[in-house]
């Protein structure tokens, strides 16, 4: 990003010298107004070169291929066998951040952690200070981070070059952002996992920051992982799911828009990044001492999970540019053959006509949540559910918005008794068509029971949708919030923008 905004400021100085020049050869006096007059020509073609060459690729959505349809036909997402995975859903946020500490301290080996959007602020700093201990006590640790989110957090932040500098840590960038190929731009790596040698995994829909892990003050939002748990990973090979994740990793790492994060053995050396390598350390202490007895104890992951019998990785194509929509393919196969009953979580809904189409196929006997528009933690899905309830509502599934009060950024589905799915998929056109995604289809009838539990839990704070203005079934003393006069001014003046460019958002 910063070469490509050098290159431009070559090209403007380079327009004001030609501007001079010509100038000059026409004996006239240097117009000033003339140069500033160049310089927005030039500015505002470059912006207009960077928004069109940004969504021009993303404007015609894939179609599923017959492949696909072939290949997710064929897939058996079921079992009548026992599996060698257990596993269990991780709902509060405390827990969440103190189960990726105690995955990380008890690998051995070597440890993988994507994510899309990695901060420093306190639980971002909890997470580096566990990692960089793992890497000091010699096991290899790989991160996998977006390149959007890398250029705004980790750029230019001595805590993530004290890592990348490590001999023992690896920082993976997917497609770093390059003003020059603004077609390039929008894809965008959404996946969020952390594996510990081949015994156990997480993954889910939160990113690594205070937003989603740990109980500091602040923002808050409510979202979920699994903890899958290899029964046999004392074998040098089993048939557990972990070895579907890590072969994922390895294919997406090695496409060419993948770059290595800085890992010079100079800026090791720089004052400022020794002094946030040595923070990181004697906070790390202090994280061992606030959670000793959970972190220096025996955990009993097969007393603490459920007991499966299959898991099934299900991802979206890796490719930088449009996809096919495979993730929203399967799940509306899994769920077109539910016998009862489909549940599905999603923090908003920005759908296209085919995706209507294919909740219409199971509307009948899906119940659907998300945020009402006030709750949404997402200006742009408030705004679209204010634009598209309807089409929502002719869907014939049962809507319930939630009114909670904190942001809701679950992304779950469950089928009958004996299906639940969790992951990063958002019910939207950038989850369908644009970014990687990853949701793993889980055939365990406890891991289901207990998925619906606590999505009970949320629908007891939603209200029912009647009508595009009524509402249902309201819980005892639950009152729907009115829509904030900022987000209907910018529904009322901008909503047109934010439809055309919707699959975006």
């Amino acid at each position: 990003m910063v070469k490509g905004i050098f290159i431009v400021l070559i090209l403007i100085i380079l327009s004001i010298i030609y501007s001079v020049f010509r100038q000059k050869r026409k004996k006239k006096k240097f117009k000033v107004r003339r140069v500033i007059r160049t310089f927005a020509v030039v500015f505002l073609l470059f912006i207009v070169y960077l928004v069109i060459g940004g969504i021009a690729p993303f404007l015609i959505h894939n179609n599923i291929t017959k492949d696909t349809e072939k290949k997710v036909k064929n897939t058996n997402f079921y079992s009548d066998r026992k599996g060698v995975d257990r596993a269990v859903i991780i709902e509060d946020n405390e827990e969440a951040l103190k189960m990726r500490l105690k995955l990380i301290k008890d690998a051995k080996n070597n440890i993988v952690m994507s994510t899309f959007d990695f901060r420093s602020d306190e639980a971002g700093k909890d997470m580096l200070s566990a990692l960089l201990d793992a890497a000091n006590r010699g096991v290899k640790v790989e991160i996998f981070a977006d390149g959007f989110n890398s250029e705004l957090r980790m750029e230019r932040n001595n805590y993530f070059y004290a890592l990348s500098s490590n001999p023992n840590i690896k920082i993976i960038i997917y497609n770093k952002i390059n003003l020059l190929t603004p077609w390039k731009g929008l894809g965008r790596m959404h996946d969020k996992y952390l594996i510990s040698d081949n015994k156990a995994y997480m993954l889910g829909g939160r990113n690594t920051f205070g937003y989603f892990l740990g109980d500091y003050k602040g923002h808050k939002n409510y979202d979920r992982d699994v903890l899958v748990y290899n029964t046999e990973y004392k074998k040098e090979k089993s048939d557990s799911s972990i070895y579907q994740i890590k072969k994922y990793y390895k294919d997406i790492t090695s496409l060419k828009c993948c770059s290595v994060f800085h890992n010079s053995t100079k800026i090791a050396k720089k004052k400022k990044v020794k002094e946030a390598g040595d923070y990181l350390k004697e906070r790390y202490t202090r994280l061992s001492e606030k959670y000793d007895k959970f972190l220096s104890s025996e955990y009993n992951y097969e007393k603490n999970t459920y007991e499966t019998n299959k898991i099934t990785l299900i991802s979206n194509p890796t490719t930088i540019y449009s996809k096919e929509p495979v993730v929203f393919y399967t799940l509306m196969k899994l769920a077109e053959n539910a016998k009862s009953e489909v549940k599905i979580h999603t923090p908003y809904i920005i759908c296209d006509d085919y995706m209507y189409e294919g909740l219409s196929k199971i509307g009948d006997k899906t119940t659907i949540m998300f945020n009402s528009a006030e709750n949404n933690g997402n200006l742009f899905g408030a705004i679209d559910y204010m634009s598209n309830k309807e089409k929502i509502i002719d869907t014939k599934m049962t809507i319930k918005e939630y009114e909670g009060g904190i942001s809701y950024h679950g992304k779950s589905m469950t089928i009958d008794d004996d299906m639940a799915i969790v992951g990063s998929f958002n019910m939207d056109m950038r989850s369908a068509y644009i970014d990687t995604e990853l949701m793993l289809a889980i055939n365990s009838r406890e891991v289901t029971k207990q998925l619906k539990n606590n999505m009970l839990l949320y629908e007891e704070k939603a209200a029912t949708v009647k009508n595009l203005s009524e509402y249902k079934d309201l819980p005892k003393g639950m009152k729907m919030k009115e829509i904030s006069g900022k987000k209907e001014n910018l529904h009322k003046y901008l909503g047109w923008i934010f439809n055309a460019l919707r699959f975006l958002f």
